[in-house]
């Protein structure tokens, strides 16, 4: 279909479909633009770029030249106004068409948006990314950008039975984003499949080398204990996906458990949310939701020393996290994406237990769908260590080929 019958095709579905949903934020003159876009694409690029005439949607905290950011907030847009992401840009060069901007929960926090989930509107998408989880999810653009702090990709990705990557932090470079937590914010992928999460990737990651040749057979580490959130039924398909991968699987207990990164990470993300809305907030306060209010209070009363020991915690974590990988022979960290299927009610994005450490390692991390049949979405969460972006895609396909 050439670019103009695709932008009528793609209108009619967000028309048909997402008054309901409502993954988009609101746009009334989506189909102008992007006519318009598609009659210049028809006439730029004769030897078609990767991402030809692809629609995609953008997050609401990335900037997209031309149209406003509200980062899922009342503040007026124009104090959130900035130049257009670096990734967006990329995708932009390779012709891919800017569906639209999709819903987040507020400042990529914990207060949702107004998104439903494709498989079952009464329960959550998950978030923060929740727009773009959905509108892969249901088929409206088979391609979206997220960001990541501690769940926001594999999360919703999971509970919209989509694939999610974020890569190495800073892999994607982060400019052009309403911040959350700086020195932890990752732009992510959301995709209709592992091929398209794979296109994205290449054109999004700085230096990215595809895999050459074959690679041995991933050795697969499940750290135990912390699996103990996850709801029973949910840890049961994990258990058995990973028997049907048929690798080697070594289950380890990390000294002193996972949960202290927890603890570190949630210090550091509330004293860098409290900076980074330093100016926004005293003026206009009244406007934040009443969740994101809390946590920039609570970020205010956290000290640069209490901030400076969380950040060695977090340094001395990513240390040790990084010898054990090694001295076990450990490819891959597996574990269930989520604590379970998406909750019911959209009052909550659902718990990022399981994404949390790694995030905070800043390791790329990637889910892919596990959902038995006539089931609420699942997903299987794949996490390699620092800068192996490439390889842990390569061997969640075959990860993939081994479970058909």
């Amino acid at each position: 279909m050439d670019p103009e019958g695709a932008v009528e095709a793609l209108c009619a579905r967000i028309d048909r479909l997402d008054p309901m949903l409502r993954s988009f934020t609101p746009e009334p003159g989506r189909y102008a633009r992007l006519a318009a876009e598609a009659r210049a694409l028809a006439h730029s690029h004769p030897d078609r770029p990767p991402l030809y005439g692809v629609p995609v949607g953008v997050k609401d905290v990335l900037h997209v030249d031309g149209l406003p950011t509200h980062a899922g907030s009342a503040l007026p847009p124009g104090v959130l106004a900035g130049p257009e992401a670096t990734a967006v840009r990329r995708l932009r060069r390779a012709d891919a068409l800017v569906a639209g901007k999709t819903v987040t929960a507020e400042f990529s926090l914990g207060a949702p948006g107004p998104t439903r989930n494709p498989h079952d509107p009464t329960r959550t998408p998950g978030g923060s990314s929740s727009g773009s989880a959905a509108a892969v999810a249901a088929g409206l653009v088979p391609l979206a950008l997220g960001t990541q702090t501690l769940g926001s990709v594999i999360r919703p990705a999971a509970y919209c039975g989509v694939v999610g990557f974020r890569p190495t932090y800073g892999r994607i470079p982060p400019d052009g984003m309403i911040a959350c937590a700086p020195s932890l914010d990752t732009i992510g992928v959301l995709a209709a499949g592992l091929a398209d999460a794979e296109r994205a990737a290449a054109l999004l990651c700085d230096g990215w080398a595809p895999v050459r040749g074959s690679l041995p057979a991933p050795v697969l580490g499940v750290p135990d204990p912390y699996l103990d959130p996850v709801d029973p039924a949910a840890l049961a398909v994990f258990e058995t996906v990973l028997g049907e991968l048929g690798l080697t699987v070594r289950r380890l207990a990390p000294a002193g458990g996972l949960d202290p990164l927890v603890e570190a990470v949630e210090v550091v993300t509330r004293y860098e949310l409290a900076r980074v809305h330093s100016e926004l907030f005293p003026r206009f306060g009244r406007l934040y939701r009443p969740e994101t209010a809390a946590a920039i209070r609570h970020g205010q009363e956290i000290t640069t020393a209490e901030y400076a020991a969380a950040h060695r915690d977090l340094t001395r974590h990513r240390r040790d996290l990084t010898a054990l990988t090694t001295t076990e022979g450990i490819d891959l960290w597996a574990t269930p994406a989520a604590t379970g299927p998406p909750p019911p009610g959209l009052e909550s994005t659902g718990d990022p237990v399981m994404s949390t450490p790694w995030s905070a390692l800043g390791w790329p991390a990637l889910t892919l769908p596990t959902t038995p049949a006539d089931s609420l979405p699942l997903g299987l969460q794949l996490i390699a260590p620092a800068h192996h972006d490439e390889r842990l895609l390569t061997w969640a396909g075959e990860c993939g080929g081994r479970r058909r």
